[in-house]
């Protein structure tokens, strides 16, 4: 089975290395790709760890875990990638993340602004 993030890896391959090496990826987009199966695996920890300390949410972890586990992730589609590269210090990804809640399909569509910090990317929050 592939990743859940949507490569054609296992998730052994793919983001799990990811999810127990606290988060270091090479790129903004598998550290973005790592977070979307961290959603699907309700990983509140890794969520929290590759958020950025100025816009990490603490007090909505339970939440966000209790959301995660509450709907069925369907796939995630990477649209655009901007900068976010290993040499890089910023990046954005444009992306959907389609899931089934209440009887109906819904979409996350957002662009993401990552920044490295301590030579890990992080993701820093919603691009305007």
């Amino acid at each position: 089975m592939n990743c859940y993030c949507g490569n054609n890896k296992t998730y052994q391959k793919c983001c799990e290395i990811y999810h127990k090496n606290g988060g270091k990826t090479e790129t903004c987009q598998q550290l973005m790709r790592s977070r979307y199966s961290a959603f699907v695996l309700a990983n509140g920890n890794y969520l929290m760890e590759t958020h950025h300390s100025k816009t990490r949410p603490i007090k909505e972890k339970n939440a966000i875990i209790k959301w995660a586990k509450s709907v069925q992730w369907i796939k995630l589609e990477v649209l655009e990638t901007s900068k976010g590269m290993q040499n890089d210090t910023e990046g954005t990804v444009t992306f959907n993340a389609y899931f089934y809640e209440n009887g109906k399909v819904d979409v996350i569509h957002e662009k993401s602004t990552f920044i490295k910090d301590n030579n890990y990317w992080k993701y820093l929050g919603i691009s305007n």
